[in-house]
């Protein structure tokens, strides 16, 4: 069966770029903080070569994975064999995410929300899939504060960038977008990528929680 999403150069030159972006660009520690206190079990959806294995808590009982690129979906499980945590690497989108309905704990997406062909579905699925009250862990790129920049991510996103970088869109709202699926924010803080040098198209980013509502929980239990 041939894969949804195939992206063989772009895979490569993720895989190589990404563990230096770890390493010297500080990709690592924002790893280490979006997954910092995570418990249960944990969809991770668009795990690339799966770097946010390793930084997985023990208090995770497992781990199901979803890759849809073929290259980057087998880097991801070596990753998982190596990890603290129990990782299960499977293909599939995050339009029609393959796993029963309120069956986890946390999901976490991780740089991917520019790349999937419908936001809306993804978050809708996104949403489907985790418990009333869990959580959803996001670390991610998007639109620009300041409109200079904005503009050139709209410019960029209808050009080149998408083609040259797996599908990616620069000027996304991830915020906005997590909001209008149904999520309620809990924290976020805004971050550059990498912190120090020129400032990218893809540098503005956001890191933050949010929550599925439980219809159970009184107004007194809801984020501010």
């Amino acid at each position: 069966m041939r894969d949804t999403v195939h992206h063989p150069l772009f895979a490569r030159l993720y895989a190589r770029v990404s563990v230096t972006m770890d390493t010297r660009g500080g990709l690592g520690a924002h790893r280490e903080d979006l997954l910092a206190g995570l418990s249960g079990r944990v969809i991770e959806v668009g795990a690339g070569n799966g770097l946010n294995f390793a930084h997985y808590p023990r208090t995770v009982s497992e781990v199901v994975a979803i890759e849809p690129e073929r290259r980057l979906r087998h880097l991801a499980a070596r990753a998982g064999l190596r990890a603290e945590v129990p990782v299960d690497v499977v293909p599939g989108v995050a339009e029609a995410l393959p796993v029963k309905s309120e069956a986890f704990d946390a999901a976490v997406v991780s740089l991917v929300l520019c790349t999937v062909r419908d936001l809306p579905r993804a978050l809708r699925e996104l949403r489907r899939v985790l418990r009333p009250g869990g959580e959803l862990r996001f670390f991610e790129h998007g639109l620009a504060e300041g409109r200079a920049l904005a503009t050139v991510q709209r410019s960029l996103d209808r050009t080149v960038w998408p083609l040259l970088f797996g599908g990616c869109h620069t000027a996304r709202d991830p915020l906005a977008a997590i909001e209008a699926a149904g999520f309620e924010i809990v924290t976020h803080r805004r971050l550059r990528v990498p912190e120090r040098g020129p400032r990218l198209p893809s540098s503005p980013c956001v890191l933050g929680v949010a929550r599925r509502p439980d219809p159970e929980d009184g107004p007194e239990h809801r984020a501010d």
